[in-house]
């Protein structure tokens, strides 16, 4: 490194273009502190083109690309590692995920608090309030249509982001008191990220600015670690260096979350009559070891489409938030329907009805989010999503009425304080149906009406 940052310590012009990206992206450096970081940067490309370049195989399916590149395998390490820590069961990966939490979570509370106390917010940099007029380029648009569906593309992403916190409840049956500590969990991990995803994002745009933010290394991630040191520690190496470990923490913090999340949620359905009975499968811990095999080997999967390339990559991500969004419109209609159909079975919390009121209201603008949103990020993403999205239905077909022959398990209507002769009394009536109507609706008509800038 050293060597060849010598070699080629003029290869950077003091007028060029990227010192002055960088220095938009850190206040309070000078170019001679710019030309030295992209040298190492430079020089790292330099240095390691097999391992960036290398791929053992690569091919395309349909719209997307697909790599078993160096990003893969370390992707696909991290996940192993993941699934060996879930083996342990419910407890042990609880544990793991309390001190990493622990270790993520006071950091990034530093990131968002020291720039305030130190004055280094710039006010001026959350105006005007308005649009961009292309996405990527920091040149203001307008409130027009397509200014709206760039908003909405970014609220989009933000509730994939963001929601991920109610995965809390897919533990639910493993609580010593569900009753209680479900809405404990629920709550603060809904209050702890409401304080990080708006004080962080709050400092990073009041820090850097507009043509901060939409730095390169910025927006691809690789300058995020960098841009936060400079914020607590002036740019120390060392301080650099460990929020890079902090977020590399953090990325395997997201991997338990949802790996864990996911498989007990396929565990929980199969439990429950609505996914293949395979998945019913616990080890000696507890530990639903074939949904996490099964959500293991999904997840490869879409790990090497998203590691082909960055069109793929938001392709996935876009499909992936469609399921998403998806899911969560039709839990947030679920409660006040249950609460219609079921208004006398005992409940451990019961939610007021004006928050499951609140709750259905935002499950439509969540619909207008996907269908004006997904289009941001891919052109074909919103059908691509609605399409993966009604394969559940030929396998919730297949475990219902091939392999229950209609008849849902005993012990799940036991848990909802239900008979099978219950079923037969719909006091909802119609009402589920509309909602689905009314949504693929709302969705179809957000998609036609929005439109990206010209």
């Amino acid at each position: 490194m050293a060597a060849w940052i010598s070699a080629h310590a003029g290869s950077i012009p003091a007028d060029s273009p990227r010192i002055a990206e960088w220095l938009a992206a850190n206040h309070g450096k000078t170019a001679a502190d710019a030309i030295s970081a992209l040298l190492s940067t430079d020089a790292i490309a330099a240095l390691t083109p097999a391992i960036r370049n290398w791929s053992a195989f690569h091919g395309t399916l349909g719209p997307v690309s697909f790599s078993f590149n160096a990003a893969f395998f370390i992707g696909a390490i991290l996940m192993l590692i993941t699934f060996a820590i879930q083996h342990r069961g419910i407890l042990g990966t609880a544990s793991v995920q309390k001190y990493i939490g622990l270790a993520v979570i006071i950091p990034m509370l530093i990131v968002g608090v020291v720039p305030i106390i130190t004055g280094q917010i710039d006010w001026s940099n959350f105006t005007p309030l308005e649009p961009l007029k292309a996405a990527y380029a920091p040149d203001m648009g307008s409130w027009d249509i397509g200014g709206w569906t760039l908003i909405l593309g970014a609220m989009f992403i933000a509730a994939w982001s963001t929601y991920g916190f109610e995965t809390a409840v897919c533990y639910t049956s493993e609580f010593r008191n569900p009753g209680t500590d479900t809405f404990k969990a629920i709550f603060y991990s809904g209050l702890l990220c409401l304080v990080l995803f708006t004080l962080v994002p709050f400092t990073f745009q009041g820090v850097l600015g507009l043509s901060g933010m939409l730095e390169p290394s910025i927006v691809d991630g690789s300058g995020v670690a960098a841009a936060m040191a400079n914020m607590v520690g002036h740019g120390s190496a060392f301080v650099t260096n460990l929020l890079v470990m902090l977020m590399i923490l953090a990325l395997m913090l997201c991997l338990m979350t949802a790996m864990a999340g996911s498989s007990r949620t396929l565990y929980q359905g199969s439990r429950d009559g609505w996914l293949p009975r395979y998945l019913s499968h616990v080890n000696e811990h507890g530990a639903p070891t074939r949904a996490m095999w099964t959500d293991l080997v999904i997840n490869l999967a879409v790990l090497a489409i998203a590691c082909a390339d960055a069109t793929s990559f938001f392709f996935i991500l876009a499909v992936s938030n469609c399921g998403y969004i998806i899911f969560n419109f039709l839990n947030l209609n679920s409660g006040w329907l249950h609460r219609i159909d079921n208004a006398d079975v005992p409940r451990p919390w019961r939610a007021p009805t004006w928050v499951l009121a609140i709750g259905a209201v935002f499950a439509f603008v969540n619909a207008v989010f996907m269908g004006a949103g997904a289009k941001v990020w891919n052109p074909s993403a919103l059908w691509a999503g609605l399409f993966t999205a009604a394969l559940i239905i030929p396998v919730f077909c297949f475990r219902h009425y091939v392999q229950d022959k209609g008849v849902f398990p005993a012990h799940m209507l036991e848990d909802l304080g239900l008979h099978e002769a219950d079923f037969k009394k719909k006091k909802a009536g119609a009402l589920p149906y509309i909602v689905l109507v009314a949504g693929f609706l709302v969705v179809l008509a957000s998609n036609w009406f929005f439109q990206l800038p010209a």
